[in-house]
């Protein structure tokens, strides 16, 4: 084998247009594997784990480009490399202006003259110019869907109070998902219209309950994102309440539904201050606080019921004998399967809210819970890039995110992890999240399948599916995708966690 490499001094392209060159070598001639990423020390510990950490990458920084391959002999290589150099020329290359058409919109002032009517402004771009391009919307008159990350606390804020003034939302920094006027936004699924309106401080978490709703039969008037940090007491909650104030003002929405990890004491009174002024039932989700509901799934499921008429406790029996039938099955499945190992389970999420609510499911399942992301009892890990005892990873944490795209959209890191999982003898069960819906992954099974199905011959893997069947992806295609490579599906995320945790507690009790 032949691994070879290049170094682009400042040499900048985003993190998608990286991944999407580094996809199409891997598929040329001759080549094993192969990796085109900035030199951030988060990628940079992957091309350790991966073998392609040549000796001069080390002291390379931020700002410069890592090429390398992989391949089966120097000639390929060499060809590879070129390959790389001509595919970064291209992406660099401006798209032609074709024929007589109108120039493209260079800012947002230009952009909403071009659109009478627009009300809303996507931002994405770079954390350090993001606030200047949201205050030059907010002047326009326009909402902010702000998806940048890397914004200050206090420009955050500033902004908010700014647009609450003028009557306007500022969903964001680092807003990964709503649906607005069903029209789904960065990281979303497609939904029916419908009488739910949520409000959530999570992208997952508000993707998860989105598409539950829809599964079950109902809709979604309004799906609006805050970001996470609106919630703390240094924002104050300003996002999230406007969003309540206003689901609470919309006629087409006639049951709210609140979603996020537990805002912080002063955010915490005004949200439960105006519950209590609401006029409609409000179904409220903090993750971790306790209480009814406490997971994603059963948020969805009242919110139907209050819109159904349906008895919200029968709604919670179902969901609890659903449990009590995968208990069985984990049993079932353990006992078929005499040989298997290890006694942890290591749950690689690719959804924040995900990784918080397998913390709240299985509390009370399994002991020694770890995480880079704890909640509530779960211990700290030490090390992110090392899980420990029963393990729940946020892959969309900071660590691993500087410098690539998240991990709903580049699975290479998690591919990795899971065959390095499979391979640990600690390891019994292996937990996934599989988002599907606009923004993901277009062909989640065509890259997990390969390494589900080697990593099944040696542990247990669970997935649960987020999606709907108007996704892009094609769910019923990916669930049975996964399904004939050897993976344990479910529909949504709680009944995968409680699944995977039956499976490893019952491989303690049987070992014993």
């Amino acid at each position: 084998m032949n691994i070879s490499g290049r170094i682009k001094q400042g040499f900048y392209f985003d993190s998608v247009s990286l991944m999407r060159v580094g996809r199409e070598l891997s598929g040329a001639p001759g080549v094993v594997d192969a990796s085109v990423v900035m030199a951030t020390e988060a990628n940079k510990s992957i091309l350790d784990m991966s073998g392609l950490l040549l000796p001069e990458f080390k002291k390379t920084g931020d700002q410069d480009l890592l090429i390398v391959v992989k391949a089966r002999d120097a000639s390929s290589a060499k060809d590879a490399l070129a390959k790389a150099e001509e595919l970064l020329s291209r992406k660099k290359k401006p798209a032609a202006e074709g024929g007589a058409q109108a120039p493209a919109p260079r800012d947002i002032p230009s952009a909403a003259a071009a659109l009478p009517g627009a009300n809303l402004a996507l931002i994405s771009v770079a954390g350090r110019y993001a606030a200047r391009e949201a205050r030059k919307a907010l002047d326009a008159g326009l909402h902010v869907m702000l998806f940048s990350d890397n914004v200050s606390i206090e420009d955050e804020v500033a902004l908010k109070q700014a647009a609450h003034k003028k009557g306007l939302l500022v969903m964001g920094p680092d807003c990964g998902t709503s649906i607005i006027n069903g029209v789904p936004l960065a990281f979303a699924n497609v939904v029916p219209k419908g009488p739910i309106g949520v409000v959530g401080a999570s992208g997952t978490g508000t993707q998860e309950v989105t598409c539950i709703i829809a599964n079950e039969g109902s809709g979604i008037s309004q799906a609006i994102g805050t970001g996470g940090r609106d919630v703390k007491d240094a924002v104050g909650g300003i996002t999230f309440l406007d969003a309540m104030q206003a689901l609470a003002d919309d006629p087409e929405t006639k049951v709210i539904v609140l979603v996020a990890k537990p805002p912080q004491p002063k955010v915490l009174k005004k949200v439960y201050t105006l519950i209590r002024k609401t006029r409609k039932p409000v179904v409220a989700l903090f993750l971790g606080e306790g209480g009814m509901p406490a997971t994603l799934e059963q948020a969805a499921h009242l919110a139907v019921a209050q819109v159904t008429g349906a008895d919200p406790a029968r709604e919670m029996e179902r969901l609890a004998k659903r449990d009590a039938i995968l208990k069985e099955e984990a049993h079932a499945l353990v006992a078929k399967r005499p040989k298997a190992k290890g006694r942890y389970l290591r749950g690689l999420f690719s959804g924040g809210t995900f990784c918080a609510e397998a913390q709240v499911v299985l509390d009370g399942v399994l002991r020694h819970m770890t995480s880079n992301a704890p909640l509530g009892d779960t211990k700290k890990l030490k090390n992110a890039w090392k899980p420990e005892k029963n393990a729940l990873v946020d892959l969309g944490e900071d660590e691993f995110t500087v410098g690539r795209a998240h991990p709903m959209i580049d699975f290479t890191l998690r591919k990795k992890m899971i065959l390095d999982e499979a391979a640990n003898p600690e390891t019994a069960v292996i937990l996934l999240d599989v988002v599907l819906g606009h923004g993901a992954n277009l062909d989640p099974a065509a890259e997990l399948v390969p390494v589900i199905r080697k990593a099944a011959k040696k542990v247990f893997v669970v997935a649960g599916v987020t999606g709907t069947i108007g996704d892009p992806q094609n769910r019923a295609g990916v669930v049975e995708a996964l399904r004939e490579a050897g993976a344990h599906v479910q529909l949504t995320n709680a009944a995968a966690c409680k699944l995977a945790g039956f499976l490893a507690a019952e491989i303690v009790r049987k070992n014993r």
